[in-house]
């Protein structure tokens, strides 16, 4: 092996291959792909990758890999993917990989490296998929990881980072995040309520808001992402009912809402009918056609003499209201009846050649400010209707409110007393 320099592709993946690698297997500067992934190989990276320029994609996941992660590589502007996940490597990240500026997927998870995120790696622009989780990191996320604006996946749990530490409210803007594919604010103490503006990430196909204080209701909005596939709002303080938009929701596979205070009908699609009751227990009132679930009401038939039972209830119920509007109907009617027969009841002399001298006026001119105050006897100026003509409220003058009332035409020309 030592001999064979001018390696480009060398793939040892899924075997049981153990002891060590060739250290000069890129002395050559040919090598472009290398992939040892699932052996069990122990001893450290070979020194001649640090410095070899041609590599493209490396593909080392799945051993036991030991060594300073900082002392195997550099500088690789040619390279485009690395996974070094599931290692025993150590170390702290080196600031070098944010040089690397076709790099489109960094994987090292599941190792045991330690220090702070380099910020410097916002400055790999190309960067996709971003998966640190599971080391020794402290600190906090550096805020120049949110220039990497092509960013689908950002795995940062199971470390030691402040992000387990996040509070407050969800911000709104991650909305506007219309690429990303996961969101997880799992295991968090963010409170209020969930920003329907999350329904407009429409490629989004994993969220999970599992383990925080969250209040409110669902927005009916998560229901239409289209792209969705799992979603966990669990171990939260949502309440009221599941949106029916999840009832048209086809890419939806799994579902956790337990430990809310949701009730009501649950969706009637695949993924909540073959939910299993751990994702669906203890909430306020869930119902359906779910094993330990309530039956919802309008599912339980009722038997013959039950329902003859209400349907005779109804009616009484309705037969009442009826007759109780209908007295009121006739009750107001009288009130009213009898305070215009008081009213057509007073004494007044009027002269049936002269309806309109009022108050020493002119009965012409007075008639003619009437029509003119009025409007032509226009509804709006009305106030009320008795069983002999109308009443309006007109303004004389600037400072003479007074009531007209106008007398009902009666048959063959008939003028009332």
């Amino acid at each position: 092996m030592n001999n064979l320099t001018n390696f480009m592709i060398l793939d040892l993946s899924f075997n049981n291959f153990t002891g060590q690698l060739s250290k000069q297997i890129c002395h050559a500067g040919a090598l472009e792909h290398f992939a040892i992934i699932n052996n069990h190989f122990t001893v450290p990276i070979p020194e001649s990758s640090k410095n070899c320029s041609s590599l493209v994609r490396v593909r080392l996941e799945g051993n036991q890999l030991t060594g300073n992660i900082a002392e195997y590589f550099s500088i690789h502007l040619k390279l485009t993917y690395i996974d070094l996940s599931g290692n025993n490597l150590r170390g702290e990240l080196s600031s070098q990989w944010g040089q690397c500026h076709n790099l489109t997927s960094l994987k090292i998870s599941d190792n045991m490296i330690s220090g702070r995120i380099p910020p410097e790696l916002g400055e790999a622009n190309m960067l996709r998929v971003l998966d640190l989780s599971s080391n020794n990191l402290m600190e906090h996320i550096p805020k120049e990881l949110g220039r990497l604006k092509l960013l689908l996946e950002l795995l940062l749990n199971d470390n030691k980072l402040s992000v387990n530490n996040l509070s407050g409210l969800i911000a709104k803007e991650l909305g506007q995040c219309s690429e990303l594919l996961f969101l997880n604010l799992s295991r968090n103490i963010l409170h209020g309520s969930i920003p329907f503006d999350i329904g407009n990430l429409q490629y989004l196909q994993s969220l999970d808001f599992s383990h925080n204080l969250l209040v409110g209701e669902i927005p009916r909005q998560l229901g239409g992402m289209t792209q969705l596939e799992t979603i966990n709002p669990s171990h939260n303080y949502l309440s009221g009912s599941i949106p029916s938009t999840f009832g048209d929701s086809a890419s939806l596979t799994s579902i956790d809402i337990s430990y809310n205070e949701l009730e009501g009908p649950i969706p009637n699609i695949t993924a909540f009918r073959k939910a299993p009751i751990v994702a669906l227990k203890n909430n306020k009132g869930l119902c359906g056609n779910v094993a330990g679930l309530k039956a919802c009401p309008k599912m339980i038939p009722n038997p013959p003499s039950k329902r003859h039972n209400q349907f005779l209830v109804i009616i009484l119920i309705s037969l009442s209201g009826t007759l109780f509007f209908i007295f009121i109907i006739v009750g107001v009617s009288l009130l009213l009846c009898q305070r215009v027969k008081k009213t057509e009841d007073k004494p007044r002399e009027v002269h049936n050649d002269n309806l309109f001298p009022i108050w020493s006026f002119e009965g012409k001119m007075v008639y003619q400010n009437i029509i003119e105050a009025t409007e032509e006897f226009d509804s709006k100026y009305c106030i009320g209707v008795g069983g002999f003509g109308s009443v309006y409220k007109i303004e004389l003058q600037a400072t003479q409110v007074v009531t007209v009332k106008k007398l009902h035409p009666l048959p063959k020309g008939e003028i009332s007393n």
